[in-house]
């Protein structure tokens, strides 16, 4: 059976996984828009170096931000 701590890397695994497929789909129209989308990458990127040293609280709350950004991105873009 898997621990707590199992179950919370599984789930922020998931979220890059679906954070990193997203993205490919997002292009940057300008340079705002791109400078956005470069720093929700840095942000996913910083949630697996917290994920890798065992920070879940900062790591899930990384890849939350990456996410959010992604978000304001494709809504911008309809």
């Amino acid at each position: 059976m898997a621990s707590g701590s199992d179950d919370i890397r599984k789930r922020i695994e998931k979220d890059i996984e679906l954070f990193n497929k997203n993205v490919a789909s997002v292009k940057g129209s300008d340079k705002n828009v791109s400078r956005i989308l470069e720093l929700s990458q840095m942000y996913a990127k910083d949630s697996k170096s917290y994920l890798d040293k065992g920070d879940f609280y900062t790591s899930f709350s990384c890849i939350s931000y990456a996410h959010g950004l992604l978000d304001a991105i494709r809504e911008l873009q309809g």
